[in-house]
């Protein structure tokens, strides 16, 4: 069962018909002519959304997207799965276009899984608190609450708790807390184990051993409590009906149950999240319209701009979005983006996994390499990666195309590839094999196919958002381009607090 709250719709319409009044609309004022393609994806997205029981769901994020509009505050395009949703680009939820970049419903709401659908926006952070606000208002403070969350004790700080609480000398327990490696996701358990001077203090002395035993006890316990930094609850019924809430000493009031909890117990939770970059661009714009007089809309700049990709592939990245790591810049150099798809590319390249990939891609871009194909079906599915599955939604294609599964059908081998699940992925590769038969794929093809679907499925990205965050990329880019003073002003002034990158930036502007 789902809390999720009514829309208060206009007379004469339900949530459903309202939302496929909006939807129509916003698909008419997206594309202009409405070819069939179109309208079928619409029906069968609205099909599953009403099927699902969300309609009310979208209404709701589309609401609070207009307000924020309306009042200048600015939205980011989409994050997540999101944008792979027709109806959601129809609404202006999100601002990527799915059929252009061929970007996957099923991805974000799969029939044949039914979870509740998961929107995260972002927004200018300075003025996010206004949306939240909004909402609150909207839908009754009752109703609307941030969600609490708990800070536990890692192996360092049982450590020094458990010795404050037994009256160690501090200078002891801080020399054996300092004993335990500094590594991501250690514990006294794994410090035990690995290191050498922190095993020996625990075997030598009886009083560190005691101490080492109760921190290891308590280790990874809730230690404090603090307000999730991005999401809201939003609920039908007053909040005190359904969960405990906490008053914080500052007055806020949260849930007293994590999100885990709270999506388990159907109550709606979205993510309001605040992106500096947004609020970059929206100075750099003011900045422009005041020395200039002109009006920027960065959703209306070509995004196939000869010049930006000039630059870019330069590396001359600094201060933009996603892409002016010391990494990015020399996998720009090496790839020389000419198009939107190599920036998606490279945003799905730039991690740990696919790391290895960069220079053969390079070279099949530049034709210093041959692109091959374990199938013909399969030029069409790779051709804007140059032959590498880079992204989730291009193994979910390989199985529709080679083996005849459903998207849905896809998604759900996808994520066993992505999880690992050996007795689901086992049944899976069966029956991807003999639907890659019945289309008369040879069994050595199906079998390499497959293999080498669940080989990238380890690092895929999921297009989707490095589609939406492209956009941010390339938007940056493009200001950075064409007005570099406003825009670097507007970075400038976004980390003016932070010593050490205002001198960073300052160098570059140099």
């Amino acid at each position: 069962k789902t809390h999720m709250p009514h829309f208060p719709v206009p007379k004469g319409y339900t949530e459903e018909t309202y939302l496929k009044h909006l939807a129509s609309e916003g698909l008419r004022r997206r594309y202009g002519e409405i070819t069939e393609r179109l309208k079928d994806r619409l029906d069968y997205e609205f099909g599953t959304i009403v099927e699902m029981g969300y309609a009310g769901y979208f209404l709701i994020v589309w609401d609070f997207i207009r307000f924020a509009n309306e009042r200048g505050i600015y939205v980011g395009p989409g994050r997540g799965s999101a944008p792979g949703c027709l109806l959601s680009y129809a609404l202006g939820i999100t601002n990527i276009d799915p059929i252009k970049y061929e970007l996957i419903f099923e991805r974000f709401l799969n029939p044949e899984r039914v979870t509740l659908p998961d929107i995260d926006i972002d927004f200018c952070y300075e003025r996010r608190g206004e949306v939240i606000e909004y909402v609150t208002e909207k839908y009754g403070s009752d109703c609307v609450s941030q969600i609490i969350t708990f800070g536990t004790m890692a192996a360092r700080a049982a450590i020094r708790d458990v010795g404050r609480a037994l009256d160690i000398p501090y200078s002891e327990v801080d020399r054996i807390a300092k004993l335990v490696p500094s590594e991501l996701g250690m514990t006294i358990e794994k410090a035990l184990k690995t290191s050498f001077e922190f095993k020996n203090a625990y075997t030598k002395n009886k009083t560190t051993q005691e101490l080492i035993d109760t921190a290891k006890a308590v280790e990874g316990m809730p230690r404090h409590v603090s307000t999730h930094a991005a999401g809201v609850v939003i609920s039908k019924d007053p909040l005190t009906e359904l969960i405990p809430l906490y008053k914080s000493n500052d007055s806020t009031i949260t849930t007293q149950y994590p999100m885990e909890d709270l999506e388990a117990l159907g109550i709606l939770k979205m993510d309001f999240l605040g992106l500096r970059t947004l609020t970059v661009i929206g100075k750099a714009i003011d900045n422009i319209h005041r020395t200039s007089g002109i009006k920027i809309d960065v959703n209306e700049i070509d995004l196939e701009d000869p010049k930006v990709y000039e630059i870019l592939s330069a590396g001359d990245s600094l201060g933009v979005f996603q892409l002016e790591s010391s990494l990015f810049q020399s996998l720009l150099k090496e790839v020389k983006p000419t198009c939107f798809e190599d920036i998606i590319a490279i945003l799905a390249l730039g991690r740990p996994g696919p790391l290895g990939r960069i220079q053969d891609f390079a070279k099949q871009k530049h034709g210093e390499m041959a692109i091959e194909y374990a199938h013909p079906d399969l030029k069409p599915v790779l051709k804007d990666t140059y032959g590498n599955m880079l992204y989730q939604e291009q193994v979910m294609k390989v199985a529709s195309t080679l083996a005849g599964f459903t998207l849905g059908e896809a998604d759900i081998l996808r994520r066993a590839m992505g999880k690992k699940q050996p007795q689901v992925l086992a049944a899976q590769r069966e029956k991807f094999l003999e639907g890659a038969e019945k289309h008369g794929v040879s069994i050595s093809t199906a079998q390499e196919v497959f293999e080498l679907m669940e080989f990238f499925s380890g690092y895929g990205f999921n297009k989707s958002h490095s589609a939406a965050y492209s956009l941010i990329s390339y938007q940056t880019a493009w200001l950075k381009t064409y007005y570099p003073k406003e825009y670097m002003a507007a970075l400038l002034t976004s980390v003016c607090g932070v010593a050490a990158k205002v001198g960073f930036y300052v160098d570059a502007c140099r």
